[in-house]
């Protein structure tokens, strides 16, 4: 096996093509600290140095084992969290305002036990707050010494544009990278956000190649699938056999795996190699709950798919093409609002 390095988006730091991903560390993955802070030192004793989470993963008990697991081994690995989502009750405690990042912040870097962050995310869009003001405090947390660079998370291309174009107008440091969801079953992304990232010169940090566990070889056409545990039991549409979307991605599992077999490689380990196949792809997280997941992955990070392998991916599932709606992907308030897409019923019977 031998780890690739890639540079994240103009910073100049030099990180591994494979990213440990901490989702699963804490309580809604696995609770055991010890274990978790295994998994950890055995990634970065197989090349990895690049490290993934985020304040709201099992509210904070993610980053506190993190900052555990790397005590004595800090200045070798780039760490990488984010901020957003809501952490704790009341009012102010979640977004993209300067009043709450500078607060949460401080509480990751508490929790992670460390004086600096080297990439601070903006983990989902916040319609609320100007893009401005995001990128000011963002700016003034470098300035500051608390984190080195900072990125978005699951951006659509236009707010991507939108952001940079904000940033070169106020003369403000700019997002230097992304983080979306990217697999073999959902490839949409290469439409915009990935030549959007390209032409911007941004890190491209990408996560769920496994396809919410439906590229992890455990979900076969025509084999059982439980639909009372797991992901199954927490996203159920995404699962039932019975939904013909779902139908189309065993059908594609089926060819992916026959292809897999053709070329001496595991389901899982073919779709983080396609995923970090792409040119605008820095980095591609992975997300293990225990060792022999981690291990299965980081066995394959050697693998380079050649012309004739992603020819064969196109042709299962092409370009741009998203068999399924990513879980956790951001919904633009355009649509998720009604109050934007219907207009008052008085305006309607008058038009």
């Amino acid at each position: 096996m031998t780890m690739r390095y890639r540079i994240l988006g103009g910073t100049g730091i030099e990180v591994s093509a494979h990213c440990l991903g901490t989702m699963m560390f804490g309580a809604v993955g696995n609770p055991d600290h010890e274990e978790c802070a295994r998994i950890i030192h055995a990634a970065l004793d197989q090349g990895i140095n690049f490290v993934d989470t985020a304040d709201m993963y099992s509210a904070g008990e993610s980053e506190v084992i993190v900052g555990k697991a790397l005590k004595g081994r800090r200045d070798d690995v780039v760490l990488a969290t984010k901020v957003h989502f809501q952490m704790g009750e009341g009012r102010n405690r979640s977004g993209n305002s300067r009043r709450w990042i500078v607060r949460a912040v401080e509480d990751s870097l508490r929790r992670l036990d460390t004086d600096w962050i080297d990439l601070y995310q903006v983990h989902r869009p916040d319609h609320s707050t100007d893009v401005e003001e995001t990128l000011s405090v963002l700016g003034d947390l470098v300035r500051a010494g608390k984190i080195r660079a900072f990125g978005c998370s699951t951006f659509p291309a236009e707010e991507l544009v939108e952001a940079h174009q904000v940033a070169e107008r106020r003369a403000l440091p700019r997002f230097r990278t992304e983080q979306p969801p990217y697999s073999i079953l959902a490839r949409g992304i290469e439409a915009d956000v990935l030549p959007v990232a390209r032409r911007y010169g941004m890190g491209v940090l990408t996560w769920s190649p496994l396809a919410s566990g439906f590229l992890s070889g455990k979900y076969r056409l025509g084999g059982p699938i439980d639909m009372t545990s797991g992901r199954a039991a927490l996203t159920p549409a995404r699962f039932d056999p019975a939904i013909p979307g779902n139908v189309a991605k065993l059908e594609a599992v089926e060819q992916l795996v026959e292809l897999a077999d053709s070329i001496g490689c595991t389901l899982p380990v073919l779709a983080v190699a396609f995923a970090a196949a792409h040119p605008a792809v820095t980095s591609v997280i992975i997300g293990p709950r225990t060792m022999e997941q981690m291990e299965s992955l980081v066995k394959g990070a050697g693998l380079v798919l050649d012309d004739a392998a992603l020819d064969r991916i196109d042709e299962i599932v092409p370009p741009g093409r998203n068999l399924y709606h990513p879980d956790g992907a951001w919904m633009p308030p355009a649509l998720t609002d009604l109050a934007q897409r219907r207009r008052p019923l008085d305006d309607r019977a008058a038009g």
